[in-house]
């Protein structure tokens, strides 16, 4: 059982990307009429009356480690700019600084992720003039205690009664007796 600094941690970073929903960008949106910018694309114009980009982003916890997706719309023309790559990283960066503050604010804690390894991006062509860009980082969050890593390996918590069901007429286990229900002949 996690223990509650643990789940404490994970419900702040929970709720600092909720409060990040669509229109919370504009105090007139947003629930308690202060305004939250993330840094993305479709915080740009009004929600309602300008056309927009789409994109986004979400988390996933994996062990001690955030995942911070990001996912938009680009035009095809701007893949060719060298500074592709650079602009996906500083969106994320803005992204996770976002998180941060919005955690100080929801919990009164300050929140540590570090980044572990590169940044993931893959583009997707939908038209010849447009593509998704999906792109992916790892932060290590500081304070967790209790969280094992994904991907570990486990000990082998198969019952020996188990093993012997799975291995009815095998070799492994002399002991186990031949199934009642096959009924077919020997030759």
């Amino acid at each position: 059982m996690a223990d509650s600094k643990t789940l404490e941690i994970i419900r702040g970073i929970s709720q600092a990307a909720a409060n990040a929903h669509d229109g919370a960008h504009d105090e007139r949106y947003s629930y308690d009429g202060e305004e939250r910018k993330v840094g993305l694309k479709r915080e740009e114009g009004d929600i309602i009356l300008d056309s927009r980009s789409f994109d986004g982003f979400r988390i996933k916890f994996h062990g001690p480690l955030l995942c911070v997706h990001y996912h938009g719309e680009i035009k095809i023309k701007d893949l060719h700019n060298s500074k592709f790559e650079s602009e996906i990283e500083s969106m994320i960066a803005d992204i996770v600084k976002y998180l941060k503050k919005e955690y100080k604010k929801v919990t009164g804690n300050a929140l540590t992720l570090s980044k572990e390894g590169e940044i993931d991006i893959d583009v997707q062509s939908t038209s010849r003039v447009r593509a998704w860009v999906q792109a992916h980082c790892y932060y290590k969050i500081g304070g967790l205690s209790d969280v094992e890593e994904v991907g570990q390996g486990s000990e082998d918590r198969i019952d020996d009664a188990i093993k012997k069901f799975l291995a009815i007429g095998k070799e492994q286990y002399p002991g186990t007796k031949k199934s009642k229900n096959i009924t077919r002949s020997k030759e």
